[in-house]
């Protein structure tokens, strides 16, 4: 579907948009259902208020009665104000390091172009990601070709359309640069201690220590331009210390390409930066590149963030098709027209959590998190709409009401490794509408809106 663009309009208090329905199985407090009625705007912030109304604006549209098959799947409203935000704090905290943002984390095309806007680099990992960005306008030596073991037509690809920035960490990728891309200037990807990351890396790429001197010398046996170092901490970094002793061992392979004739003039840090806890990471990181890299020195700087931009900025909406309530055991199963196949793929992938939260409840709009303090106390699950098992959003969950059939859930910072990593499984839509609002008007100067 197309994208829309919904504007800053106010959010009304309505309590019946959806209609009613008998009452669930459950009672609960009259002065809690009351409340439901309230206007829906206390409390929240300019973004919420703008995600609220776009979803209520969109589930408004919707008769379940007569829709067309497919009105109803789930959709995703994106705050590009968070997007350019992030960018903003990136810049303050790291105001020396370039960002070269990961498409592989989302490539929402809004994004994507509200980045490139604002200047930010991009690390890509096939053709299709550098067709992607190229197709924006955006210059060659804004890209980086970051897989470390590459196709050999897609290392011809990027040597056709001029990339030259590319990553490698094993002797077999030196020699297909040098029979398809001899004049890239590559970065020796190493290995980092990863262990406190959700995704790790390391088990699968970076070249270890001992084997870093061999790689240099073979690439200039080779006539390769060695322009840097690269590593990657792991995504969802959880140790800050883990930049600490990745920048060190980059400076030992500096050192070991220096005692060869080779001038490295590039430090890229990859990802890893996580919403919760950038500051700590971007301080510990920060002056790990002031001690090894100073300014002084002329090294380039640059990093490949991708879940710091995004996933706060993405909230899901999906809505009830069915529900099984288990008899004598105060339980109920709740099942999602979206899941672990489709756009919370994050679960199974990034070995995320997500928390599901009531949206509508007997056609009242509940959006916000004063809705969402108080519990029952029947143990709910919730699930996805395929037929594996596999298919658990939530295993056990406590919600405010017992929601039914026709009913709303809606899951916040959900624009990391979601949508990207969807499936047809089962025939089911992956091609998942998403509504833009904004709520920086800064971001106006950069994309049209």
């Amino acid at each position: 579907m197309a994208p829309h663009i919904l504007g800053p309009e106010p959010v009304q208090a309505d309590s019946s948009f959806l209609g009613t329905r008998p009452c669930p199985t459950l009672s609960y407090p009259a002065s809690f259902v009351d409340e439901v009625s309230a206007s829906i705007d206390q409390g929240l912030s300019e973004s919420e208020k703008l995600i609220a109304n776009a979803m209520k604006t969109r589930i408004e549209a919707i008769d379940l009665e007569t829709c067309s098959p497919g009105s109803e799947d789930s959709f995703f409203v994106a705050d590009l104000g968070i997007v350019y935000s992030q960018f903003m704090r990136w810049s303050n905290c790291l105001p020396r390091v370039t960002p070269f943002y990961a498409m592989k984390c989302n490539g929402d095309p809004k994004v994507l172009q509200l980045l490139a806007a604002l200047g930010t680099g991009f690390d890509c990992a096939s053709r299709n990601e550098i067709q992607t960005i190229l197709d924006l306008g955006v210059s060659q030596d804004r890209i980086i070709y970051a897989h470390p073991c590459k196709v050999a037509s897609y290392i011809r690809y990027a040597s056709s359309v001029g990339v030259e920035k590319m990553v490698f960490d094993n002797a077999e990728e030196l020699y297909k640069c040098a029979k398809y891309h001899p004049t890239a200037k590559l970065f020796l990807r190493i290995v980092t201690d990863d262990s406190q990351s959700l995704c790790q890396f390391s088990v699968k790429y970076g070249a270890a220590l001992e084997n870093t001197q061999s790689l240099l010398q073979l690439a200039k046996d080779l006539g390769l331009n060695v322009a840097g170092v690269s590593f990657h901490v792991g995504s969802g970094a959880g140790d800050p210390n883990a930049f600490l002793d990745a920048v060190r061992n980059a400076k030992r392979v500096f050192d070991q390409g220096a005692a060869i004739g080779m001038h490295l003039n590039t430090l890229d840090v990859g990802g890893g930066f996580s919403d919760d806890s950038f500051e700590s990471s971007a301080a510990v990181l920060g002056d790990a590149l002031d001690k090894y890299f100073p300014e002084e020195s002329g090294v380039n700087l640059m990093a490949e963030p991708g879940r710091f931009f995004v996933s706060e900025a993405f909230t899901i909406a999906s809505h009830v098709i069915a529900r099984r309530i288990i008899e004598n055991q105060n339980k109920a199963m709740l099942y999602l027209n979206d899941g672990v196949y489709g756009n919370m793929n994050c679960i199974l992938f990034d070995h995320q959590e997500p928390v599901p939260k009531v949206l509508t409840y007997q056609g009242k709009f509940m959006y916000g998190e004063r809705y969402q303090k108080q519990k029952s106390s029947q143990d709910v699950s919730v699930w996805g709409p395929t037929c594996d098992g596999i298919d658990c959003i939530s295993k056990s969950c406590q919600l405010p009401v017992l929601l039914d059939v026709g009913d709303w859930m809606y899951f916040t910072s959900f624009g990391a490794y979601t949508v990207a990593a969807s499936t047809t499984f089962n025939g089911f839509n992956s091609d998942c509408e998403t509504l833009y609002v904004c709520s920086k008007k800064e971001v106006e100067q950069y994309i049209k809106l």
